[in-house]
């Protein structure tokens, strides 16, 4: 059974947030991932979606090394760390351009207790990094035939 923290203000401070998001992506909001605003220059894209027997996660990490991207699991918390850099540059007569892309970002996700930590896999193909998140095989549901 998970904790969940009532926020009175949750949305209030939700909508604060997309609101300096969408004028400066720079300035920090107040929502639920305080600890990865400090630490992280951009966060990627997450879906998460639940099958009968796992868990996914999937991250847009475009323009990441899949060498770059480390993926931990501690306490019941799934960690998703990495770091991009790139830089294109195009020059003609009269003008020089040169945009970089660079930064870090890092996001936590808290996981059921029907989740198997010791199974957890990863693999990262075409700027998307896919985690599998097997369930327990003891919590699993099974249908119990009713005899007459």
């Amino acid at each position: 059974m998970s904790l969940v923290r009532y926020e009175p203000w949750g949305l209030l401070n939700q909508l604060h947030g997309e609101i300096n998001r969408l004028f400066d992506a720079r300035v920090p909001s107040y929502g639920d991932d305080r600890d990865q605003l400090a630490t992280s220059d951009w966060v990627p894209a997450v879906d998460i979606r639940e099958e009968g027997d796992r868990y996914l996660i999937h991250a847009d990490v475009p323009g990441v090394n899949p060498e770059d991207i480390e993926v931990n699991m501690e306490n019941g918390v799934l960690s998703i760390r990495g770091q991009r850099e790139s830089e294109t540059s195009e020059e003609r007569e009269g003008y020089k351009r040169v945009e970089r892309v660079r930064g870090s970002f890092f996001r936590r996700f808290s996981l059921p207790d029907t989740a198997d930590g010791d199974a957890i896999s990863a693999k990262c193909k075409d700027g998307v990094l896919e985690i599998a998140i097997p369930k327990q095989a003891k919590v699993m549901p099974r249908r119990i035939k009713v005899e007459s």
